[in-house]
């Protein structure tokens, strides 16, 4: 491994490191797991590793991925770095919402949405309304632990802000409350549906039968090479959890899995379908186990 610290020279990741898994995620190759945090394994060769190596250290949320003879190029942060044409990943995650990756979503009326919240700047609001080409409309909370800043980025925007009731004192002053366990059509193309188990109040938004930006319900896992369920980190119940999806498996359609923790994944609608079926089966067979954020499956 091509390993520095700051002694050395090079790219680095510092002790402040929570093994998050966002920057293996943009920076695969060069940034590994490696006791149970992350370390730089290889140092960049040309210029694109270069540019995934910015992109990695301006989306750590606890700004540990640093050289040791530079600060990081602001020309060289990607953020929001576009996924396809109607989705980009926001970048700059916070550290009060345990490093959840957040979301842009456009809509062909020239709206946008943002799901979940990176961290609060009234800069970085300036660079993603600037990046929407249009005004951003609506703040979709997915869960109380994503809740952070969701009330500055909806005033910042003259936006509304959505939670499930379930999880409302993490955002009591919401200006839409959903309701209940039945899908609804909150936008054009837009549905949300509540799926309680990790919190009370977690939701998935599924956006034109294509996104689906599960939160923490589920997540894709290059461990698994499979949609898999933190089932390591359940705050409300794991069992609530299975029910949720055996309501909910056959009503969802989409390619895409967008979550907030775990690594995102683009499969044809069918087979996304199976591999959703079968989680659900695997999760009906899961018993309640403690909190162990080590144990994740990345």
């Amino acid at each position: 491994m091509e390993t520095a610290s700051p002694q050395t020279g090079g790219w680095y990741v510092d002790s402040r490191c929570t093994n998050c898994d966002v920057a293996r995620q943009l920076a695969p190759g060069l940034i590994g797991e490696v006791d149970g945090r992350a370390e730089v394994v290889r140092q960049p060769r040309t210029e694109a590793e270069v540019r995934q190596m910015h992109t990695a250290a301006y989306a750590c949320h606890t700004r540990s991925i640093r050289h040791a003879e530079h600060r990081l190029d602001p020309g060289l942060d990607p953020f929001p770095l576009a996924l396809d044409d109607t989705v980009s990943l926001c970048g700059h995650n916070s550290p009060h919402t345990a490093a959840a990756n957040s979301y842009l979503l456009r809509r062909p009326s020239g709206t946008t949405m943002m799901i979940d919240t990176p961290r609060w700047s009234s800069a970085l609001a300036d660079r993603y309304e600037a990046a929407s080409e249009g005004p951003i409309t609506d703040v979709l909370l997915t869960h109380r632990d994503h809740a952070a800043h969701g009330r500055q980025y909806a005033d910042r925007f003259g936006a509304r802000l959505w939670i499930h009731e379930g999880d409302l004192d993490a955002a009591p002053d919401a200006d839409h409350v959903l309701r209940g366990t039945d899908p609804v059509e909150i936008a054009e193309g837009v549905v949300v549906h509540p799926l309680p188990g990790h919190t009370l109040g977690s939701v998935l938004y599924v956006a034109d039968d294509r996104y689906c930006f599960s939160g923490d319900s589920f997540y894709w896992s290059r461990t698994t090479g499979d949609l898999e369920v933190a089932d390591n980190v359940v705050w409300y119940s794991v069992v609530e959890l299975a029910a949720s999806l055996v309501r909910t498996a056959e009503r969802l359609r989409f390619e895409w899995v967008l979550p907030g923790h775990g690594d995102r994944k683009r499969l044809s609608a069918p087979e996304m379908g199976r591999r959703l079926r079968g989680l659900t089966a695997r999760t009906q067979a899961l018993e309640p186990r403690p909190v162990d954020f080590t144990a994740m499956r990345w």
